[in-house]
């Protein structure tokens, strides 16, 4: 590795991997406190399981609707004022959670706040793909959703703190722990205007050298991707490019990965209170699975990239995701419980950014973004799915066990196809492999 390269992606992951992290923790504190407010919010309010499933679930329906117009947007209107937008619209109704009357009004907030995030994710990863070389997207992509794992390791117990606060000037514990929590993305969507540079080329705080080096080695990535495609789709047919074979079975492993992802994380909180905890202990026995799902992004990102190799990476952490759910589903002991939800959460955490370093190795520019979003909102989809058939299948047994199977089948589902995924390019011609380029 050559100085000026050492040099400039030790500056660009200074600038923007912190502020992304921060930006990107919010977002989806925001999007699953949900989960420790239905402690006592449910009650509350007479939410039933298989109600609270489906509202929590109705977040990826308008998130699913809004995604692809919302990532080509940012492509078109720049990184900057759209992710700014976004965070803005955002806090705001985040905060408005904290009035909901019942279930009406619960599924209506979740519906907005879906649509007020779409975009918010994908428009990142596309964003780093014009800042990152391909052999760095990886660890790049694993430090930035470190985030989500974190949002739960640190916001576990402080929304089981701010639940202490029932009763303060008139309002319940789960509202303050809406109304506080949103308070960070109002502020973020100002400094997110004012810090973020929408490409290399406008980065006055590179040197003139790193800029160059960077400009450089991304316009020959670039061009090398569109010679690989040249022969198989003209310029003028985007949307051929974005609803390829291969866009479409990446998007359905991340189906399985998000579906395993939100039936743990909507419901982890209430299957942890079962143990007889209160809300403040539940908040930091939550942490528990969040601290090894941590370590497993990183570690197993990092690996995906000195490796060079994709595929098995991927399909070894959904492995572990799937058979830690199946089997902490039916041991009641709560230690061994806890100790293969760790499993499970290494697994989950491990396989999402690997999975992200697929979509851009062969597309680039608006099919770059229009293919990240239709992965992203096609995969968010067992968002809906996953929290709503947990919460139902809870309300006609009694108990998760059930639920957790059932989303575990969506994970060795995402398995079978990427063990498939090499086998279909080579079908079709594509002589592009399943890892990131030296």
């Amino acid at each position: 590795m050559s100085d000026i390269e050492t040099r400039t992606i030790r500056r660009v992951s200074r600038r923007l991997i912190p502020f992304l992290i921060v930006c990107y923790f919010i977002a989806y504190l925001d999007r699953v406190n949900v989960g420790f407010a239905s402690l006592t919010m449910n009650r509350d309010l007479g939410i039933s399981a298989t109600a609270y499933g489906l509202g929590a679930g109705l977040f990826f329906l308008t998130y699913f609707i809004f995604e692809l117009p919302s990532n080509l947007a940012l492509e078109k209107f720049g990184a900057r004022r759209w992710i700014a937008r976004i965070m803005m619209s955002w806090g705001l109704l985040s905060g408005g959670m904290a009035f909901i009357g019942g279930e009406t009004s619960f599924y209506v907030m979740r519906l907005l706040l879906g649509a007020a995030e779409a975009g918010f994710f994908p428009g990142i990863i596309f964003y780093l793909t014009l800042w990152y070389p391909a052999a760095y997207r990886a660890r790049i992509v694993s430090l930035f959703m470190v985030a989500i794992p974190l949002s739960s390791l640190i916001g576990a117990p402080i929304s089981g703190a701010l639940l202490e606060l029932d009763g303060l000037l008139g309002l319940k514990g789960w509202q303050w722990l809406y109304i506080i929590e949103a308070l960070p993305a109002l502020i973020l969507s100002v400094a997110t205007f004012f810090y973020l540079t929408d490409r290399p080329s406008s980065a006055t705080w590179l040197a003139p050298d790193e800029r160059a080096w960077l400009e450089e080695r991304l316009a020959a990535e670039k061009a090398e991707r569109e010679a690989a495609s040249a022969g198989k789709a003209s310029a003028g047919h985007l949307s051929r490019e974005i609803f390829n074979p291969r866009v479409l079975s990446i998007a359905m492993i991340y189906f399985g990965a998000v579906a395993l992802l939100y039936g743990f994380s909507f419901f982890l909180p209430q299957i942890i209170k079962a143990f007889g905890l209160s809300n403040l202990q539940t908040g930091f026995v939550t942490v528990i699975p969040y601290a090894v799902g941590t370590v497993g992004m990183l570690w197993w990102g990092r690996r995906s990239d000195a490796t060079g190799e994709r595929r098995y990476h991927l399909a070894i952490a959904l492995g572990l995701a799937s058979f830690g759910t199946i089997a902490a589903a039916f041991l009641p002991d709560p230690t061994l419980k806890m100790a293969l939800f760790s499993c499970a959460a290494f697994g989950i955490f491990a396989a999402l950014p690997i999975v992200w370093t697929l979509p851009t190795e062969t597309l680039s520019g608006a099919a770059a973004a229009g293919a990240i979003a239709v992965v992203n909102s096609v995969g968010n989809l067992s968002g809906f799915v996953a929290p709503f058939v947990v919460g139902a299948i809870k309300d006609r047994t009694g108990d998760f066990t059930y639920g957790l199977v059932a989303i575990s089948a969506a994970g060795l589902l995402g398995i079978v196809l990427v063990l498939r995924l090499r086998t279909q390019a080579e079908r079709a011609g594509d002589p592009t492999r399943l890892r990131a380029a030296e």
